[in-house]
């Protein structure tokens, strides 16, 4: 354990990275707010005191329109329903949940939509009954690609008269993709004739149209859901109703922070305009990163935490909420901790709590080979994995360079790990260097893995042109700023070898020559060269501390988790 003044400094530090570079995003947003809302009309509402709001974050604006609209009646009504059938048909409330979604989809999506779905699903199960794992993940790559075909997407849009429906549909059925593939993939790992009897067309429909994860997650597999919903384990009125008040009460905080957030840094903004971001400082610049990343964790605390608690009410156990971003120090944690369903689809999932030990659940890590066949069969699987995923979020050219960057960095860490590992290693870390030492060193190796994190998360949240902003001002600059501070140290040598008149060298360096010191020495121009050689040193110290103010609101504060 580091001594605690240790981490209170470090501690110290963190918060006034922070706060600080927050405080620079805030004066630039505030700098420049005419500008931003004539490019992106900034919203004016009463909420804080008159200020305007940044609405250029799609996702946050898309999502709480609709649930002004339909969204929050229909999950409070999910809830009334099924606290009621709990009450007066517990044997039948799977199939009362069923219908209920089902209905709730007929509201938002109407007709067409709730025929997209019955499709998907039934296309989905048919094909599961050859229980065919190739056959099966053939199907969900083909119905996934449906929803990126021009023809098809035009179709869709007709059958709606506003473009926020037409994307409801498409998140929908993105979501649902993934849950008709978690339950053809374990159909087909099913043997015993009692274990197949729960994977019948209406537990399917059940799965697929449960309402609160219906639209925008979280995942949860096919296993899971249907051990718990077959519990049917009863909650008293007192722990519901202080399972509800504590939620909403969080739920209510998250919302007032990410909607602080918006209305006090138009980072979505700045970021949506290049010129502007090219232009703020690098205190600024790293501010922005760090508010991006943050508001993305607490809308998604947000958007995953209203199912979580409607799951919890059914007597659920929903997948952990994400962790926050700021003390994150990996890409394989990162991956693990911040969409825990994702993960669990994507790599595997030990269901420990529900007694569940024979078998782990996974889908696309483990078919594919996994850490089983050596160093390339790794490398393969991993991947295919970030493959799949930047695939099901869309396939833009934007999300290939994410998922490249995501695979760059856990490969490097699992190479970096095993090298650690060795004992040859080993025994080196433990004879040089003490305990203490060696968490010193985790963090300062971590430190450059977080900085490639929040790269890969900016290229993410703002697209390639954001990233090779960052790239270019903050690691191109930076390390060309730091091979400065090193080449200036030879400006005076670089100066005496231009007057070699006026100096002469010795075993102690560059002095002046007699009889040439100071009256020559003030001659216009070695003295312009001297000043210039100086302006030029301390522009390149000013630009390296920039830089480390920038590194440093990036990478700092995950740094201290590690240690």
């Amino acid at each position: 354990m580091l001594p605690r003044w240790e981490l209170s400094l470090y501690l110290l530090a963190s918060l006034g990275f922070h706060f600080y570079s927050f405080y620079e995003v805030y004066k630039v947003s505030r700098e420049h707010e005419e500008e931003l809302d004539q490019e992106f009309e900034l919203e004016t509402d009463a909420l804080f005191g008159g200020l305007k709001k940044d609405p250029t974050d799609f996702e946050w604006s898309f999502w709480m329109e609709w649930g002004k609209q339909r969204l929050v009646w229909l999950l409070l009504g999910h809830m009334a329903v099924s606290q009621m059938a709990m009450l007066l048909a517990r044997k039948h409330r799977p199939c009362i949940l069923m219908v209920y979604g089902i209905w709730a989809c007929w509201c938002v999506l109407g007709a067409p939509g709730v025929a997209m779905v019955f499709l998907h699903t039934i296309i989905s199960f048919c094909v599961a009954q050859f229980r065919s794992l190739l056959l099966s993940w053939l199907c969900s790559l083909l119905l996934l690609s449906t929803l990126r075909l021009q023809s098809v997407e035009e179709v869709k849009r007709r059958w709606y008269q506003t473009e926020n429906e037409y994307y409801l549909l498409q998140f929908t059925l993105t979501v649902r993709c993934l849950y008709c593939t978690s339950f053809s993939l374990e159909s087909c790992w099913q043997q015993a004739p009692t274990e197949r009897a729960s994977y019948s067309f209406p537990w399917m429909l059940t799965y697929v149209f449960y309402y609160p994860v219906f639209h925008n997650g979280p995942i949860l597999s096919f296993p899971e859901f249907i051990k718990q919903m077959q519990q049917q384990e009863h909650c008293s009125l007192k722990s519901t109703v202080c399972i509800l008040a504590v939620g909403l009460g969080r739920l209510l905080c998250w919302w007032w922070l990410a909607e602080l957030m918006a209305h006090l840094m138009y980072m979505h903004a700045i970021y949506s305009s290049t010129p502007l971001l090219g232009a703020v400082s690098c205190w600024t610049l790293g501010g922005l990163a760090l508010a991006q990343v943050l508001f993305f964790y607490v809308k998604y605390l947000v958007l995953f935490g209203i199912p979580a608690l409607l799951m919890r009410l059914d007597g659920l156990k929903p997948p952990p909420l994400p962790r926050c971003v700021s003390t994150m120090f990996s890409f394989r944690g990162m991956w693990r901790y911040f969409d825990v369903g994702l993960h669990n689809f994507l790599i595997r999932h030990e269901d420990t709590a529900l007694f569940i030990t024979e078998r782990d659940y996974r889908y696309v890590y483990i078919p594919v080979g996994g850490s089983q066949h050596g160093l390339l069969g790794t490398l393969f699987s991993t991947a295919m994995t970030f493959a799949f995923v930047s695939y099901w979020h869309g396939g833009y050219d934007y999300l290939w360079c994410w998922a490249a960057l995501n695979w760059l960095g856990v490969t490097a860490e699992n190479g970096v790990r095993r090298l650690v590992e060795t004992s040859y290693v080993q025994d080196g870390l433990v004879r040089f260097l003490s305990p203490q030492a060696r968490r010193r060193c985790h963090a300062a190796l971590a430190s450059c893995s977080t900085s490639l994190l929040i790269l890969s998360n900016l290229v993410f949240l703002g697209g390639n042109q954001v990233g090779k902003t960052y790239w270019d001002r903050i690691f191109i600059h930076g390390i060309m700023c730091l091979s400065f501070l090193g080449l200036h140290k030879k400006i005076p040598t670089w100066v005496a070898l231009k007057n070699r008149r006026l100096f002469s060298h010795s075993s102690g360096g560059w002095k002046p020559k007699s009889g040439c010191w100071p009256s020559k020495f003030f001659q216009r121009p070695l003295r312009e060269e001297l000043v210039q050689a100086s302006l030029l040193a301390s522009s390149g110290c000013r630009q390296f501390l920039a830089f480390l103010a920038a590194y440093g609101c990036i990478c700092l504060s995950p740094v201290f988790s590690c240690v």
